[in-house]
């Protein structure tokens, strides 16, 4: 376990080189959560270990040979006329250990391309997508694993091809129901750039969760930490003023311990699930940085907590989760799981 521990904090030392600012990367959208539980649990969850082959894209050490011959689809209507796709599938071999093959996709809709007198010339559509295969290795209580990511992202004239790698570790002691995970994510760099002699960074980022289940009741908490290649994560705009009078001040439950409280908080996101007997589960997060952001002072509301559902039959499971983004828009993702092991099973 020491050994562990320093190799945790020497990569965390050494990536910290690479980290920047927001804004400052490319190929964002490997970071937006691909499925419903994961999208419910607050966007961020790598330790959460059941047999679900959806969190796999978020860290590959999730991937277990029990998940062989499973199909997950997931869809969104991200925001706008912005769809957000992702299909995965898993097969273990005998001799060569378990492989997953998935694709995730962001198509931001129908553009019109105009001359500078506004006549419109045609149309075009803008993509990004990411073409993934994982493979993990199981090593007693350990669980081992690596993604290849394939990007290529298409912006009509402006065109991209990448390559990253994600590696994950998790821990599961059953025993005492405890189970932790670390991963590095967006390891890569660009093939082709958009613009000749600009070569961008990828949003290389390091995670780290735990998660605890309760041994007389359908019930789990996760803690995950996510973005610890950057301390500052927050961003002050000159535009923004924060009044005193209770109504307009920035809300925020940290505003006693300062400035620190609140960064140390936008690295966090919690997330609690209740999974009765494998059939039924409601998944529930809270995602500080989330609401930190985008929650307007006066009306934060639900800004930043997410819920979701599934229901889990013989052959196939059916997910559904909310997100809360801003007063003016939230996600609704739609997952299927497939078991086609059971599909193929004559009755």
């Amino acid at each position: 376990m020491k050994r562990l521990v320093t190799i945790v904090i020497l990569s965390m030392i050494c990536l910290s080189v690479f980290s920047q600012n927001g804004g400052e990367k490319t190929y964002k959208f490997l970071n937006i959560p691909t499925s419903s539980r994961i999208s419910a649990l607050g966007g961020f969850n790598i330790s959460h270990i059941d047999g679900d082959l959806s969190f796999v894209n978020a860290n590959p050490a999730m991937l277990t040979a029990d998940m062989h011959n499973q199909f997950v689809l997931s869809y969104t209507n991200y925001v706008s006329d912005i769809n957000l796709g992702y299909a995965i599938y898993a097969r273990n071999f005998e001799k060569a250990g378990i492989f997953s093959a998935g694709i995730q996709y962001l198509n931001y809709g129908r553009f019109y391309n105009t001359n500078e007198y506004g006549e419109i010339l045609g149309k075009f559509n803008a993509a990004d997508y990411a073409i993934n295969i994982s493979y993990a290795y199981p090593l007693k209580k350990f669980n081992f694993g690596g993604t290849l990511k394939t990007i290529v992202s298409d912006y009509f004239e402006a065109t991209s091809f990448g390559v990253a790698v994600d590696l994950g570790a998790t821990y599961k002691d059953t025993a005492s129901l405890f189970s932790a995970g670390m991963v590095v994510k967006n390891l890569g760099f660009q093939i082709k750039r958009y613009t000749k002699g600009v070569r961008e960074g990828l949003p290389i980022d390091i995670q780290l969760g735990i998660t605890k289940k309760f041994k007389h009741a359908p019930f789990s908490l996760s803690l995950t930490a996510i973005d610890l290649v950057n301390w500052s994560l927050r961003y002050e705009s000159t535009l923004r003023t924060n009044y005193d009078n209770g109504e307009e001040k920035q809300e925020n439950f940290l505003n006693k311990l300062g400035h620190a409280g609140d960064e140390l908080m936008r690295h966090f996101v919690i997330g609690a699930d209740i999974n009765i007997k494998n059939v039924f589960y409601i998944s529930l997060g809270y995602n500080y940085r989330r609401r930190a952001e985008l929650a307007l002072p006066s009306k934060g509301k639900i800004v930043g907590f997410s819920a979701g559902f599934g229901l889990c039959l013989k052959k196939f499971s059916l997910e559904y989760s909310y997100s809360s983004y801003h007063i003016a828009g939230s996600v609704n993702y739609v997952s299927l799981k497939i078991n086609l092991d059971n599909i193929m099973k004559k009755n």
